[in-house]
């Protein structure tokens, strides 16, 4: 191996249950290089991942780190090494301060054998401020923002020597602020010749910050090489098998009459005096940076906060719904940006969370037909592509795309008028969201109207009819398709005086 290389996997193979999760993979990380993972959900990225850090170990194949064959036993075996792993979702003790995550399991003891916080804490402070980060290190993980629970995240990495450190979806949960600092630590990392596998479905943050690529396909290895020498649609074609043509696939629809009216909604602290029409066939979409208050307007609509002021028109008529049940029996229905929180059930299986909202179509009168509720199964897992092995598949152990579709499935079969996708793309495959924005263009051309949240601004202009922006909950206008562009909408987003 070159000298310049730090890592080489040869050759991996790796089964459950008799299934390849990866067929023969290899992958090779060099020193000072950030190399992009990427792939469909389920095309065996995390499994790569695992392996390297000592979760799973390969069926066959070999690990070479710094020229020298590796088998590692346990996570901390990897760590000893110098490889750490980043999840998307965080393992932190989240009522301990920063410090004690940072060197948790391996904290600093005086003479006596007690914890030595006095040490922690200095220590801590200058990991911090290593990468410039002005945070105090006695700051409890809950009152962090999730951008700065990543950020502790490769803190605590560099503590541990790493000269390996995955990231996996860094970015997902994150305002575009908040990424542009992500990535500037990325950079940082890299001229200290450290070595970034980089999971991620954002295409611009692949041509931005890697060096290389891999791609990954149904557990296969499919390419690999510089990231200047291919484009996205190239990347695109190797992770599906085919053209993605439109990532965008927006249909026209008819535009019809008012259906829902906001006005001056307020919830203190939150949003303030916030007021729109969505209309028959449209899709309005809802931008900002985080915490802008886009969620917690969602949210007020459909009953699960209570507005402080401000009334809200449903076909005219004054409505109030104190609860989301009062909202979907009104038929407005909302996909929760949190799927694993609320949008799907994880400890139930598929059918069970599809029929979740809607068991009464499944009724003879007082008894539930199995027949029918498997019907409605089978409608949804072909209407939206979910790839499950049964009915009875346990939600938690479907892929965060599938588990998107499930929470999807769930809000259209209680049959919407008004559809609510919170962040409806986020953390999911190429395929996927395109799959996800033919369904909401298709909802919309049959005269359903959806309210979108995003922090994707090409996900907003792509498939928004209008588009309304957000500045610390004060609405600072609204635009239209013809109009928007990005730079437009950020003038917006970051706006300090609110429109007259």
């Amino acid at each position: 191996m070159g000298n310049n290389i730090i890592l080489e996997m040869k050759n991996i193979d790796k089964r459950f249950g008799g299934v390849h999760a990866l067929d023969h993979v290899n992958f090779t990380l060099k020193r000072g290089e950030v190399h992009a993972l990427v792939g469909e959900n389920g095309a065996g990225k995390s499994t790569l991942m695992k392996l390297l850090i000592g979760l799973y170990k390969p069926d066959s194949g070999e690990i070479f780190f710094d020229g020298e064959k590796i088998d590692f036993k346990s996570v901390k075996d990897a760590q000893d090494i110098g490889i750490s792993m980043i999840f998307q979702e965080f393992n932190q003790v989240k009522v301990m301060s920063v410090m004690e995550n940072i060197f948790l399991g391996r904290e600093p003891k005086t003479r006596s054998g007690a914890v030595d916080f006095k040490k922690m804490y200095h220590e801590s402070k200058a990991l911090l401020g290593e990468l410039g980060l002005d945070l105090d290190p006695k700051t409890r993980i809950l009152d962090l923002t999730v951008a700065k629970h990543q950020l502790v995240e490769i803190v605590k990495a560099i503590s541990l020597n790493a000269k390996i450190i995955i990231m996996d979806e860094p970015t997902s949960a994150l305002s575009q602020n908040e990424i542009e600092y992500l990535l500037t630590m990325v950079r940082a990392l890299r001229e200290q010749g450290k070595a970034i596998v980089y999971i991620s479905h954002k295409m611009e943050e692949i041509f931005n910050i890697c060096d290389s690529v891999t791609v990954l396909r149904d557990g296969k290895f499919i390419y690999t090489g510089k990231v200047s020498e291919v484009t996205e649609k190239d990347l695109i074609r190797m992770m599906v098998d085919r053209e993605v043509s439109e990532l965008f696939p927006k249909q026209k629809s008819q535009i019809g009459e008012v259906l829902l009216q906001v006005k001056n909604l307020s919830v203190a602290g939150k949003f303030e005096n916030v007021s729109f029409d969505l209309r028959k066939g449209e899709i309005l979409g809802v931008a900002g940076l985080m915490g802008a208050g886009r969620t917690e307007l969602m949210e007020t609509i459909v009953g699960a906060r209570r507005p402080d002021k401000g009334e809200i028109y449903l076909h005219g008529e004054k409505i109030i719904n104190r609860m989301p049940g009062d909202a979907i029996r009104r038929g407005i229905a909302m996909v929760s940006e949190d799927r694993k929180k609320n949008g799907v059930f994880l400890k139930l299986n598929v059918k069970d969370n599809i029929l979740m909202s809607s068991l009464n179509k499944c009724l003879i009168g007082p008894s539930i037909s199995r027949k029918m509720e498997i019907e409605c199964f089978d409608e949804y897992r072909e209407k939206l592509e979910i790839k499950c092995s049964s009915a009875t598949q346990i939600c938690q152990n479907l892929s965060g795309g599938n588990q998107q579709k499930v929470a999807v499935s769930r809000v259209l079969n209680s049959d919407p008028e008004i559809i609510i996708l919170d962040e409806p793309t986020r953390g999911i495959d190429v395929k996927t969201k395109s799959e996800i924005h033919r369904l909401m263009s298709t909802l919309a051309s049959t005269g359903k109207a959806v309210l979108m949240v995003s922090s994707e601004l090409p996900e907003i202009l792509g498939m928004s009819d209008r588009i309304l922006v957000l500045h610390e909950g004060i609405m600072t206008g609204i635009l239209s398709r013809e109009e928007a562009t990005a730079d437009k909408i950020m003038e917006l987003a970051v706006a300090t005086n609110k429109e007259e």
